[in-house]
């Protein structure tokens, strides 16, 4: 090793073990940028830089894209295509978004028993998967519609984290006992436990996966359900139940269409969905359950009320919003740890390690946006659609955010986009009526189609860099293919009611 070069060491330390192609791929981007900004000047470049970046979350499997990402958006700032002041603004314009993430998530992990009693005695109850897939569905859209998707996504990863560390530490521990046998059986025992795993990983994907979908259709819904209808409900003057009625000609029928597409896909096991639970991990489930049951001592039955109590307390204060979400998360931590007596600074630590390297990458993905907001990349498009007839603006609106929202971040889009229809109509270019249809059509068009990548949406992002999408082999394209039937049936149902029922 001491002959290496210094050349093949940098190559060698540059992103650790990521592929080598990897690797001169980013050296290209980040060579190529400013050159391409000195020939065609700063469009095309920002154009690039979007698609660098989609290009990295698309590895993420290969190399967490904090390394790559950031490199890139340093880069951006360096040549120019934006600003720290304009990034500083960015991040400060979404701090809600970087508090709940610090904070709720940490708030989700203390609360991790409950969940795992809670999703336990589901699987073990609910036995048929339409019933169950159908179940994570309604329940990732109703906590949804009142708590954040990004909340509801922590709380689906956390469940299926316990499940699969319950099954992986029987399993593994299973195979060390039989030493001195006949060695001819063991390759099929091994075969079956493979092909055992790969149904178990397939059963906890399609649930996460229904589950991530049910946030979009629940968030879409209600001012509390996505960051951007709290803009858009800014902007337009509706609390609460004005949102809701505002919105539900177009998010009732989503809703149902969306419902009936998980039991479409279930039945007829398209796109990846269909599994089921193997019945060796069932009775190991059964078994870890019963365990549980008998070793549970006051103290553990104490901590589990603690929890429900703060599950409550959750709902309702992020329901009736009495504070930030970030701030709620907070008081979330200092109630369970206080009285479930974890008072060690490193029992705490760990609760944020699920979350901070998310937090640190949102912040490098808005150093992105701000090169589109400094470059006016999505203005053309916006300026077209507002030419174009009344009655065609809605179905317009709709797709033109469905699909920036798909390759960038529906939040800022719908931000880019109410904001220059507020001023369309604070010019009086349109009337009250029409400014509150296009409101309609910017919040289910950023909402909806987005679910298509995942860069679309926080909490899909957020659950393909999360801990469980290595073990359950959830890649990028995995996720765009699953994502697929619903992001057609969200899409065309969402855009004929726009057309036809606003």
């Amino acid at each position: 090793m001491k002959s290496m070069s210094l050349q093949d060491a940098f190559l060698r330390n540059f992103l650790g073990n990521t592929p080598q192609w990897y690797k001169i791929a980013i050296i290209g981007f980040l060579v190529f940028n400013p050159m391409l900004l000195a020939t065609y000047g700063p469009v095309p470049t920002g154009w690039l830089l979007i698609f660098e970046f989609i290009f990295t979350l698309a590895m993420a499997l290969k190399c967490y894209p904090l390394q790559p990402g950031g490199l890139l958006a340093i880069e951006a700032v360096v040549i120019g295509l934006t600003h720290p002041e304009q990034v500083y603004h960015e991040v400060s314009a979404n701090l809600p978004v970087i508090l709940l993430l610090m904070f709720m998530v940490a708030g989700i992990y203390f609360m991790k028993d409950m969940l795992l009693f809670v999703f336990t005695k589901l699987l073990l109850n609910v036995r048929n998967k339409i019933q169950i897939s159908l179940l994570f569905s309604f329940m990732g859209a109703f906590l949804s519609a009142f708590l954040d998707a990004l909340t509801v996504t922590a709380v689906l990863i956390s469940a299926c984290i316990g499940f699969y560390a319950v099954y992986h530490k029987v399993a593994s521990g299973s195979h060390h006992h039989d030493e001195g046998h006949d060695h001819s059986n063991d390759e099929k025992v091994q075969a079956d436990h493979r092909q055992e795993l790969e149904d178990f990983r397939a059963f906890l994907r399609s649930l996460l996966m229904h589950g991530a979908v049910g946030t979009a259709l629940g968030g879409v819904c209600t001012l509390v359900g996505e960051p951007q209808n709290l803009l858009i409900g800014e902007k337009m003057g509706w609390h609460f139940v004005d949102f809701f009625i505002n919105v539900a000609p177009v998010s009732l029928p989503v809703f149902f269409m969306g419902l009936l597409t998980v039991i479409v896909v279930e039945k007829k096991k398209l796109f990846g969905y269909g599994s089921l639970i193997p019945q060796n991990v069932f009775n190991i489930l059964k078994d870890f359950d019963r365990d549980q049951e008998t070793k549970r001592t006051k103290r553990d039955t104490l901590a589990l009320y603690v929890q429900f109590g703060m599950a409550l307390f959750l709902i309702i204060a992020l329901a009736m919003h009495l504070a930030e979400v970030g701030l709620i998360g907070l008081s979330v931590i200092v109630l369970v740890t206080s009285f479930n007596g974890i008072v060690e600074e490193h029992q705490i630590g760990k609760a944020f390690e699920e979350a901070m390297p998310f937090t640190a990458l949102l912040v490098v993905f808005f150093t992105i946006v701000s090169v589109i907001h400094d470059q006016h990349l999505f203005k053309p498009i916006i300026d077209y659609v507002l030419t174009m007839e009344e009655s065609a603006q809605p179905a317009m609106f709709f797709i033109a955010n469905g699909v920036l929202s798909a390759i960038s971040d529906n939040v800022f889009v719908a931000t880019v986009y109410i904001n220059e229809v507020a001023e369309a109509y604070a010019a009086g270019l349109i009337s009250r009526e029409h400014f509150e249809t296009l409101a309609v059509a910017i919040n289910t068009g950023t909402n909806l189609p987005s679910v298509a990548t995942p860069n679309g949406q926080a909490a899909f992002l957020f659950l393909l860099t999360s801990a469980v999408a290595p073990l359950v082999r959830l890649s990028y394209m995995r996720m765009v293919v699953m994502a697929f039937p619903y992001t057609i049936v969200l899409s065309i149902v969402g855009w004929a009611a726009t057309v036809y029922l606003l």
